[in-house]
């Protein structure tokens, strides 16, 4: 009964800009045109990354698939294609947890000479053993959170000129989680952030995504003070259960029951989880709306770590300072 009674609340609750928990990506963008619009999307070939492709293609948008595995990419560019044949789609490699990569992608998107004026930073792994990157750093804080960093700071030129030229807003979306909230008090050991003896996954994925909104506030606000006509929120797609197990192996055997309980409460399919991305990608409802953290299409909570302008700036200019170290 409780179980029912929450699954009835979830459905029907709406928040502010008029949309439930429930909402698809389809439905929160139904009618609106996004013909004009070129959007970027890191981790599209699958999950909610392909969906909001598929979304926002069907929308109209040109779409520039940012992918790590370009077979994959190619399959759902084929059936992005089979549903929408007018479709302008572009595939990129893109693998962001090598800073080398980040740079060849930047330079291969530049070339195009396409306007940008969504970025939609969705890419992300959770969990998994304690790895380096290539160049020396923890692999979730790479992938998630610095290569992200990276990618932004090389495209955003191109949106402030896009957005001035077009006179149409530019939006950078960054796909966090409520997980932040699990961050270690402080948030970052920065003289530390590569000791395996302190790394637990989950704890590391956590920070991770406390970086993904840490870095949308900074932006927003610097972009804010610049006068640009761009504005950065993140947002929290909800729990897709596919995505949390991935990793942890040792859940394999009981994951079908924990999908069946969960789904019940709080889990989301994948075109729910894409509803608040799209969202706010192309709704006119957020126009100027920047620094914000979003869930189910409406503004959430963050935590007071989250909120931290602070935490926000050191992070920025640890982020530079590594970038440098590396170039």
């Amino acid at each position: 009964m409780v179980m029912e009674w929450l699954n009835f609340w979830s459905r029907k609750s709406r928040g502010v800009f008029g949309f439930t928990s429930m909402a698809t990506a389809e439905e929160v963008t139904c009618d609106i045109d996004a013909s004009h619009l070129t959007v970027l999307i890191t981790g599209a070939s699958s999950g909610i990354g392909f969906e909001t492709a598929r979304v926002l293609a069907k929308r109209g948008a040109h779409i520039v698939m940012a992918v790590r595995n370009m077979d994959a990419g190619a399959v759902v560019k084929d059936l992005i294609l089979a549903e929408c044949p007018k479709a302008e789609i572009d595939l990129l490699m893109l693998d962001l947890s090598s800073l080398e990569s980040v740079h060849a992608f930047c330079s291969s998107f530049i070339s195009l000479n396409l306007p940008l004026n969504v970025l939609i930073n969705n890419a992300g792994i959770m969990g998994g053993p304690f790895t380096l990157t290539k160049d020396g750093l923890e692999s979730q804080f790479v992938t998630n959170y610095l290569g992200h960093f990276l990618l932004t700071k090389l495209l955003l030129p191109s949106m402030i000129a896009t957005a001035e030229k077009s006179g149409i807003e530019g939006r950078i979306i960054n796909v966090s989680s409520d997980a932040h909230w699990f961050a270690p008090l402080g948030g970052f050991r920065f003289e530390n952030l590569n000791l395996e003896k302190r790394y637990i996954p989950y704890i590391n994925y956590a920070k991770s995504k406390l970086a993904l909104i840490l870095h949308s506030n900074e932006l927003a606000r610097r972009l804010k003070e610049d006068g640009a006509h761009v504005t950065v929120n993140s947002v929290n797609p909800g729990i897709i259960v596919t995505k949390i197990l991935r990793n942890y192996h040792r859940l394999a055997v009981i994951a079908p029951l924990v999908e069946n309980i969960l789904s019940w409460i709080v889990l989301k399919t994948i075109p729910q989880g894409a509803a608040t991305q799209c969202f706010l990608a192309i709704h006119p409802a957020v126009c100027g709306v920047s620094g914000k953290y979003f869930q189910n299409c409406t503004f959430s909570k963050r935590s007071d770590l989250a909120s931290s302008a602070t935490l926000s700036r050191k992070l920025w200019e640890f982020s530079d300072s590594l970038l440098q170290k590396n170039a």
